[in-house]
C-alpha cells in the first residue's frame, strides 16, 4: 500500500506542475498582451523553461576583450561611439541614432558559452547580439538576429535574460511566466551584472547573475554568427562590459 500510494503521490506531484508550467504572471498581462501578437511571440504553455545551474566559468575560456583596445570588434550599424580602457569596454549613445553594435570581427562561433559583465552609467536598453548577423540597408547596415537582453537598470518588465529577435520578429523567449520571477528579480541595478550565454545546436539558455532565465530552442536559422554589444537608440545612455569571455565547444 505504501508503495502504491507513493507512486499515487508522484504522478499527482507531475500533475501539479504540468497543470502550472506555462502561466502567465499576472504582473505581466499588460505586457503579455502587448507582445502576444509579435512574430516570435511563444505560445505560454509551450515555453521550455530553463532549470539548468549556471554553467562553470573558471576554466577553458578564453578572453574576447583585450582589456585595453577594441582589437578585433568594429562597430556596425548606428553611431553611437563604443571606448575600451582599464578592461571596461564603454558605450555612449549618440541622440537619436540607430541601435549601434560592438561586434566581433570574427562571425562564425556556433556553439559556445559566453559570459560577460554589464554596467548602467546611465540608463538604456542593451544586450548582447549572438549567432548574429547583418542585412545591408541605404544607410547604415542593420544588425539582425538573436539577442540576449539586457533592459537597463530602469525597466519594471524584468526581461533582463529573455531572447528577443533583433530586427527579425521580436522576442523569441520573453520572461512572462509565473516560473520566471526569480530571473526577473535578478538583476542588480546599481552594479554588475554576469550574463552568461549557452548555445549547443538549436539550444540557447540563459542566465543572470546565476540565475536561470531563458531556454530556447532554434529551428535552425541562427546556426552561427558574430557577437554584438547594443546600444539602443535612444536620447542618452551609458553602459559598460567587462570580462567578456568565451568557451567554445569545440575547444
Amino acid at each position: 500500500m505504501k508503495l502504491n500510494l507513493s507512486a499515487s503521490m508522484s504522478l499527482s506531484v507531475v500533475a501539479a506542475l504540468a497543470a502550472n508550467a506555462g502561466t502567465v504572471d499576472p504582473s505581466q498581462n499588460e505586457w503579455f498582451g502587448k507582445y502576444k501578437k509579435q512574430a516570435n511571440a511563444p505560445k505560454p504553455e509551450a515555453m521550455l523553461l530553463n532549470t539548468d545551474a549556471e554553467p562553470a566559468l573558471a576554466e577553458g575560456f578564453k578572453p574576447l576583450f583585450n582589456g585595453k583596445d577594441l582589437t578585433g570588434w568594429k562597430t556596425r550599424g548606428g553611431q553611437s561611439r563604443f571606448a575600451a580602457a582599464d578592461g571596461v569596454i564603454t558605450g555612449t549613445c549618440v541622440a537619436d541614432q540607430p541601435s549601434t553594435y560592438l561586434c566581433t570581427e570574427r562571425e562564425d562561433f556556433t556553439d559556445f558559452i559566453f559570459t560577460c559583465e554589464i554596467k548602467w552609467v546611465e540608463n538604456i536598453n542593451s544586450g548582447v547580439m549572438f549567432r548574429a548577423m547583418v542585412k545591408p540597408g541605404k544607410t547604415w547596415e542593420t544588425v539582425m538576429g538573436p539577442q540576449a537582453e539586457m533592459e537597463g537598470s530602469r525597466s519594471d518588465r524584468g526581461w533582463s535574460g529573455g531572447i528577443y529577435g533583433q530586427d527579425c520578429g521580436g522576442y523569441f523567449y520573453p520572461l512572462w511566466l509565473e516560473e520566471h520571477q526569480a530571473a526577473r528579480a535578478a538583476l542588480n541595478v546599481e552594479g554588475w551584472n554576469r550574463l552568461t550565454i549557452q548555445a549547443k545546436g538549436n539550444t540557447v539558455k540563459t542566465w543572470v547573475n546565476g540565475v536561470p532565465a531563458a531556454h530556447w530552442v532554434d529551428d535552425g536559422t541562427y546556426a552561427k554568427g558574430f557577437f554584438g554589444l547594443q546600444l539602443h537608440k535612444a536620447k542618452n545612455g551609458t553602459v559598460q562590459y567587462r570580462n567578456i569571455r568565451i568557451k567554445e565547444s569545440a575547444e
